[in-house]
């Protein structure tokens, strides 16, 4: 592992948390649901951020654990890292992060999250880090827009977008409709806690066409 047990996780203010995921996030965008923030310190100076909070629509999740509390589960919302790291910091960041979690905050069962294949690539710091695979979705929702930034459709079609066009939900002109998956991430803290979802193999990636790393596809197989 390396110099990746140097790496200090603490917690970090939400103003510098959210400075570094606008920097170093490929959506350049913070997630304002984000309520706890951890910071991945070597050599004394900040290279990561992992940003945790509750779920924009909780109601909608609660169910895949049975029997969660409103206040019994977390979602990694935004994950940055620049480039001083070493290999394998990515998991081990999680993993301290997640032992913190369980032990200041001992009501929380279990983590959602969620890989952008468009944008990003399937999840594979999540299957490194313990996490297991419960869905795997076509992405429709992600858009090119002519000047090359990639921008999610219903930031089109809703709130402020809708006031700046005298009241209209439209997608730009020109834009692409990109196409990638969604993945779908489960952490058990508490691991006698029931699942409703059922867990899918990893190779189902492949099975699907689903793999993909830094948007562009490429499969499970090959990157081994």
């Amino acid at each position: 592992m390396g110099r990746a047990k140097e790496i200090i996780v603490k917690v970090i203010p939400a103003t510098v948390a959210n400075q570094f995921i606008k920097k170093h996030h490929y959506s350049g965008k913070v997630v304002p649901n984000s309520s706890l923030h951890f910071g991945a310190f070597l050599d004394e100076k900040l290279h990561g951020v992992l940003s945790y909070g509750s779920p924009f629509r909780k109601d909608k999740v609660l169910h895949f654990v049975i029997n969660t509390g409103w206040n019994e589960m977390l979602e990694l919302n935004r994950m940055a890292f620049d480039n001083y790291l070493p290999k394998y910091s990515e998991s081990r960041c999680i993993a301290i992060s997640i032992k913190l979690i369980k032990k200041n905050a001992p009501q929380i069962k279990w983590i959602l999250s969620f890989a952008d294949g468009t944008q990003c690539g399937d999840g594979t710091i999540y299957r490194a880090s313990g996490f297991k695979l419960f869905g795997i979705q076509k992405n429709n929702g992600i858009i090119q827009l002519e000047n090359g930034e990639i921008r999610a459709s219903v930031t089109f079609t809703k709130g402020k977008s809708i006031l700046n066009n005298n009241g209209k939900a439209s997608i730009p002109q020109n834009a692409i409709k990109l196409d990638g998956f969604q993945f779908r991430y489960i952490y058990l803290i508490d691991k006698n806690a029931e699942l409703t979802v059922p867990i899918l193999p990893f190779s189902m990636i492949d099975e699907m066409g689903a793999g993909m790393y830094k948007g562009k596809k490429v499969t499970l197989a090959e990157r081994k």
